[in-house]
């Protein structure tokens, strides 16, 4: 494998971030093709080992398998620069959806087409959930790891980092994997690099942190700290995160609303990049209304900090011991529960959201029937369109504009 030259390597990171919607699955394809079929800058067996790695570390594997890939190739400048180029171009489209989600959210118009975006929301998360389902409940253990999560999260409320905490002790204890590695690990780098890549790296994600809070900017030392813990543990990916992010956001912080956080992922769904840029949009509604304007890009700005700088690091750290943490298999049996812990958390999100659009004052005589219908024309067109997600969200937003002007709401 010889590295690729400066101009090539940007043309190809520079067309993944561009191109690279509709969530992970299609994100690790296009990766697959570009990558390993059209430049055969990985082998076979080294893409399917990275994205592996990538599986056991919390953060968005997609954006990480770039990074990873971008290390492989060009060391970690390049890493940087293939992890940046899936990022920003999501980025800025959140953020012009963010402007105009503020300018003209509250218009007739605009809330008829997202009622028609949180009914598709409602079918995208459900679609989510049974391909969760179908690869981590594989073992009655793991049924019984969902079920339980599903139970501690829905109906006795209990924090989305115990819940992972709990799974992953019950996976590393009773859900061992004694399947031999792929391949026989490598001798690892030398501690002390491992150790210097650790302390540049903490030191960089948490200086913002650590500012604001000397500074006593309460809000913003708040919302850091928050998305700092939430990228400790963002295991699952960002249908996971949204269950924590509405209990913690919306019901402890009331910093946004539920409906904000169902328009927040529908929005996310429509751009390029990580889905988990939804804690970016999340992050420039909690801006604007503790501060307007400035505050929501100064937030937004945080948020993605805090969100996405230690994906880096775990690249960097953790990539030079790629094949021995492949073979610790109390790992991976951790990381099966947590995935089937996930599960039961995504269950939950989507009975949350449902009800959310459904009842909105959360009482029958306030049940939506526009909302039901379009939930209906939502799973048609997953159906018909084999879940492409902007035909989804487009054409259950434009029903919805319809549905209002024939009720004579807009």
């Amino acid at each position: 494998m010889s590295a690729p030259d400066t101009r090539e390597f940007l043309s190809a990171f520079t067309r993944i971030g561009l191109l690279s919607f509709g969530g992970p699955a299609a994100q690790i394809a296009l990766m697959h093709k570009v990558l390993v079929d059209e430049k055969a800058w990985l082998k076979e067996q080294q893409f399917l080992g990275a994205l592996s790695f990538c599986m056991l570390l919390p953060g968005p594997e997609a954006m990480q398998l770039a990074t990873y890939t971008g290390w492989k190739l060009r060391g970690t400048l390049g890493g940087l620069i293939a992890g940046l180029l899936f990022i920003i171009p999501g980025a800025i489209v959140i953020f012009a959806l963010a402007l105009l989600y503020i300018t003209y959210g509250a218009q007739p118009w605009a809330q008829a087409a997202f009622l028609g975006i949180k009914a598709a929301v409602i079918t995208i998360v459900a679609l989510a959930l049974r391909k969760f389902a179908s690869k981590a409940l594989t073992s009655p253990l793991g049924i019984a790891v969902a079920l339980a999560a599903f139970a501690g999260f829905t109906a006795v409320g209990a924090p989305y980092p115990l819940i992972i905490v709990a799974a992953a002790l019950t996976g590393a204890l009773f859900m061992r994997s004694n399947a031999p590695p792929d391949t026989t690990p490598a001798s690892p780098q030398a501690l002390t690099k491992t150790l210097r890549t650790l302390l540049i790296g903490v030191l960089l994600w948490l200086t913002p942190l650590a500012l604001l809070w000397a500074l006593q900017a309460t809000f913003l030392t708040e919302l850091a700290s928050y998305f700092t813990r939430l990228a400790l543990l963002s295991f699952g990916g960002a249908y996971a995160l949204l269950g924590w992010m509405t209990q913690t956001v919306v019901q402890d912080y009331g910093w946004i609303t539920t409906p904000q956080m169902i328009d927040a992922l529908g929005m996310a769904e429509t751009t390029p990049g990580p889905l988990i840029l939804v804690t970016q949009f999340v992050g420039h509604l909690a801006g604007y209304g503790q501060g307007g304007f400035a505050l929501m890009v100064l937030a937004g700005l945080l948020t993605l900090w805090m969100t996405f700088t230690p994906c880096f690091l775990w690249i960097f750290a953790g990539a030079p011991y790629l094949e021995q943490l492949l073979a610790m298999p109390r790992l991976k049996g951790a990381l099966a529960a947590i995935t089937a812990a996930v599960t039961g958390v995504i269950a939950s999100l989507s009975l949350w959201f449902a009800l959310s659009v459904l009842l909105p004052d959360h009482t029958l005589s306030s049940f939506n029937w526009q909302a039901a219908l379009l939930i209906g024309t939502g799973v048609l067109i997953a159906w018909r369109s084999k879940a492409s997600l902007g035909l989804l969200i487009g054409g259950n937003a434009l029903i919805g504009l319809a549905l209002a002007a024939i009720s004579g709401a807009i």
